[in-house]
C-alpha cells in the first residue's frame, strides 16, 4: 500500500468488506460437495442406512468448514468496526483502530490496536482477488484516520 490514505476519500457508511469471489468459491464447492456426496449416499443400493446416514454427516461436516471459511467480514459503521473472523466477532470503536496494515506477503488485513495489540481482520485478504483487497485495505485506512483517535467529534 504505497499510496497514502490521505489520497483515498472514505466512502459512506455503512460499508462491508468481504472477499466475495473467495466466499463464492467456498460456498459453490461446499454445496457441489454436500450434493455429490449424498447423491452417492443414496444412490449405492449396497450401503444400509446406518452407512448412509454416516456418509450424508459427513457431506455436512465437510460443507459446515467451507461455510466457516466463508464467513469472515469487517463492518464498518459511524460507531467503529466489527471484524467477524472464522469462530469470533469483535467490536472496535474507532479510537481504538491506531492503524491498518496490509504489508505485501500478508494473508490479510490486520489492525493495530490501541492496547499494543494486533487484531487479524480475515475479511479483507489479497488471496484471489489483490487488487480489491488493497483498495477495501486503502478505504478502510481513510475511514480510520478520519474517523480515529486523530479525527474531529463524528
Amino acid at each position: 500500500m504505497a499510496e497514502p490514505a490521505a489520497q483515498h476519500v472514505p466512502p459512506a457508511l455503512p460499508v462491508t468488506f468481504r472477499p466475495t469471489r473467495t466466499r463464492v468459491v467456498l460456498l459453490g464447492v461446499g454445496a457441489a460437495m454436500f450434493l455429490t456426496i449424498t447423491a452417492i449416499a443414496l444412490l449405492l443400493d449396497t450401503l444400509h442406512p446406518g452407512e448412509r446416514i454416516s456418509f450424508i454427516f459427513t457431506a455436512v461436516l465437510l460443507s459446515s468448514v467451507l461455510v466457516l471459511l466463508s464467513r469472515p467480514k469487517v463492518v464498518a459503521d459511524e460507531g467503529g468496526v466489527t471484524v467477524v473472523n472464522l469462530t469470533r466477532t469483535h467490536r472496535l470503536e474507532w479510537a481504538q483502530i491506531l492503524r491498518v496494515n496490509l504489508r505485501p506477503g500478508d494473508p490479510w488485513v490486520f489492525l493495530d490496536l490501541s492496547d499494543g495489540t494486533s487484531l487479524p481482520a480475515l475479511g479483507i485478504q489479497p488471496g484471489v482477488a489483490k487488487q480489491q483487497a488493497i483498495s477495501d485495505a486503502r478505504t478502510l485506512r481513510a475511514l480510520a484516520e478520519t474517523y480515529g483517535t486523530g479525527a474531529n467529534d463524528h
